[in-house]
């Protein structure tokens, strides 16, 4: 229909919902014009599940099309937290209260391994497992050459994902990530392939690398520009390795990468709800902060997170080194300063660092 008459799509009640758009770009164009046709806002809903490339035939939409990047579910909106802890309330200075929160740590493998998909609400962890096992065979399949029209080896596109998936949560180097797919005995892979694997996926919206922050330090340190690695979701690193719930529980040094992926993931979408940014901070001394949630001078707040009580002091006083090396005068005081762990209380403690369970964390 599009193809021969793409106005008839357009016709019906609003607002009208068109489905994997990007599968026929051309339909972008046609919608800009009838939004100026028509008087009032809310005519059309554009979704897919991958990103066009840009090209000099589409209007970029501005004043007519407004982008929404959609996100996988919080454990908030999961009801796997009170969300009592509100993140828009932490970056306005409100103390953090909050009685214990005890998610178990099986509860939190089988939520890292299940993920925060919809369509698993009603899904046993089991078939969860199986279906995003699935998804990442798809991926490797067909769906990355789908978006760049480039034919790759599906195997080695799964050993580039499950190189990720080792190197979750960290600032591993794309050349790392090339080496470790070769491996011994494979094929090199080239700093440009191992790239276009890696803009391939984020157009898939598979990756989301989370972004280094940039502020004025009062010290003579270096700031460290590498991104750190994340799937929008840590079930797809999890399905990606082929490991579930029970393999985590026997490797607590993953299991803990996964659980900074899950806190980044609920912190990127309570942020973008308040127009909020997630960074992450590393400088050449080797002092690291795992988020800085920025929504303007005044408006940001710096996170350690951490799989165990017992690391909440060491937490809280690099973030105190790290407040101490940044210049407030530029960038205004931090709201907070958190740690974000697995379970028990929410409460500030006497050095003024908040400790924030993730079963109590909400928009």
């Amino acid at each position: 229909m599009i193809a021969v008459s793409p106005g008839l799509v357009l016709e019906g009640a609003t607002p009208r919902l068109i489905d994997e758009w990007q599968t026929a770009p051309v339909i972008w164009n046609h919608v800009r014009r009838a939004v100026d046709a028509r008087p009032g806002k809310g005519h059309f809903i554009l979704t897919g599940s991958a990103v066009p490339p840009d090209d000099i035939t589409r209007h970029t939409g501005a004043g007519r099309i407004v982008r929404l990047r959609l996100r996988p579910m919080s454990l908030f909106e999961l009801g796997s937290s009170t969300g009592k802890v509100s993140l828009r309330n932490v970056l306005s200075g409100v103390p953090v209260h909050h009685p214990t929160a005890d998610l178990s740590v099986h509860d939190l493998a089988r939520l890292v391994c299940v993920g925060g998909w919809p369509g698993h609400l009603a899904s046993s962890a089991e078939e969860a497992l199986r279906v995003n096992r699935g998804y990442v065979d798809d991926i490797c399949r067909a769906d990355l050459q789908r978006v760049d029209g480039v034919r790759r080896d599906p195997d080695r596109v799964h050993r580039f994902m499950r190189s990720l998936a080792r190197n979750v949560a960290t600032s591993a180097s794309l050349a790392a990530i090339a080496r470790d797919v070769a491996g011994p005995e494979q094929a090199s892979m080239t700093d440009h392939t191992a790239r276009s694997y890696l803009t391939g996926l984020e157009r898939l919206m598979v990756v989301e690398d989370q972004p280094p922050w940039a502020p004025h330090l009062r010290s003579r340190s270096r700031l460290q520009v590498s991104p750190k690695r994340h799937f929008v979701d840590p079930s797809i690193a999890a399905a990606a390795l082929g490991t579930g719930p029970d393999h985590l529980l026997h490797d607590f040094s993953w299991f803990g990468l996964l659980f900074e992926s899950m806190v980044i993931r609920d912190l990127r979408v309570h942020a973008q709800a308040m127009g909020a940014r997630v960074y992450h901070y590393r400088d050449h001394t080797g002092l690291e902060v795992d988020a800085v949630v920025d929504a303007g001078p005044g408006r940001w707040a710096a996170f350690e997170i951490k799989l165990g009580l017992s690391r909440i002091d060491g937490a809280g006083r690099s973030l105190l080194k790290f407040a101490d090396r940044v210049d407030t005068s530029r960038c205004g005081e931090p709201a907070a300063l958190g740690v974000i762990v697995d379970c028990g209380y929410g409460y500030v403690r006497p050095d003024g660092v908040s400790v924030i369970p993730l079963g109590a964390l909400g928009p």
